[in-house]
């Protein structure tokens, strides 16, 4: 190969390798739109745990589902919210993760769907920034942006796709006043 063509050839390659690049920034960069959507019914009686403030599932109201969640970076944001992952708690059932219950005193939480990435993240720890606090947290569940209104659901609506759903000692760590607990913007990342 002439030097000619070697430099043909090294431009080409640059040509080719700016493009591919170009494209993966472009999908990563993409928003996270919505998927479709649930019509809400009322729940049974007695059947929606309104703990924490959890809301029910209201009969006609659309809830939009996504199967994404923003990308991931080092300083991800979201909407840090409530969630008892006892026994008997607004959580519903065991943890995806492990098929347990975990006391509100443990620093756990559950992913928005796009985030909990099919369980890749199950049982490994996040860092969870708020309220000019830190605090890790191990991932045991999945806040389902994709389904909602059920019975496995809780009769509650799905998870919007930017949620880190955490116990109360995450809350606690994180010094926010328990009468403020609910929402919270936050940033968040892998530990």
């Amino acid at each position: 190969m002439g030097r000619h063509q070697v430099q043909l050839f090294l431009l080409s390659f640059a040509v080719i390798l700016m493009h591919a690049t170009t494209q993966l920034l472009n999908v990563e960069a993409q928003p996270c739109n919505p998927s479709g959507g649930i019509h809400g019914r009322t729940p049974p009686p007695g059947q929606c745990n309104d703990e924490n403030d959890s809301d029910c599932c209201k009969k006609g109201q659309f809830y939009p589902t996504f199967t994404c969640s923003p990308a991931v970076s080092q300083r991800t944001k979201a909407t840090l919210t409530l969630n008892s992952f006892e026994a008997g708690g607004d959580g519903g059932a065991p943890s995806e993760c492990d098929s347990k219950f975990h006391p509100d005193s443990t620093p756990v939480v559950a992913l928005s769907t796009g985030w909990y990435s099919r369980g890749k993240r199950c049982l490994d720890y996040i860092t969870i920034y708020g309220n000019g606090k830190s605090v890790k947290a191990m991932v045991v569940d999945e806040c389902d942006s994709t389904m909602g209104c059920d019975s496995d659901h809780d009769y509650q609506p799905p998870c919007p796709n930017n949620v880190v759903d955490a116990s109360k000692a995450v809350w606690e760590a994180l010094g926010v006043d328990s009468g403020d607990w609910g929402q919270l913007d936050i940033y968040w990342s892998d530990a």
